[in-house]
């Protein structure tokens, strides 16, 4: 036998071994950036929150209403607070890990972020 017949195949069984690996990087890679993108969205409806609840007569009505407006991630939890002369909105949205194999691997993911400002006079 020659060396040439005996390496028959090689390529395939190393392709066959390595794919699954990469298929599961490739779907790991898809859910960090939907997990990134939910995250910034997050950031955003916060800020929208506290800005619309630092300048309202009602200010968790109006922060809740920027928040929902803002994104479009359900179901969001909006809280305001007062406190002396400045407005905290606190945002919370629970992304599930729904991509294919690895959202059975990994925990769901809570995202919270928080945004304070100055409060406007009227």
């Amino acid at each position: 036998m020659t060396k040439h017949q005996r390496d028959d195949g090689q390529a395939a069984i190393e392709l066959a071994l390595c794919l699954p690996l990469l298929c599961l990087l490739v779907l790991a890679v898809v859910q960090l950036t939907v997990v990134l993108r939910d995250e910034l969205a997050v950031q955003l409806a916060a800020r929208e929150a506290a800005r619309a609840a630092a300048a309202s007569a009602q200010p968790q009505r109006a922060g809740t209403a920027a928040a929902l407006n803002a994104v479009g991630l359900r179901p969001i939890v909006v809280q305001v607070a007062e406190g002396g002369r400045t407005v905290t909105a606190t945002v919370r949205y629970v992304q599930h890990t729904d991509v294919a194999v690895i959202g059975a691997l990994l925990p769901d993911v809570v995202i919270e972020e928080s945004v304070s400002m100055a409060i406007e006079p009227p």
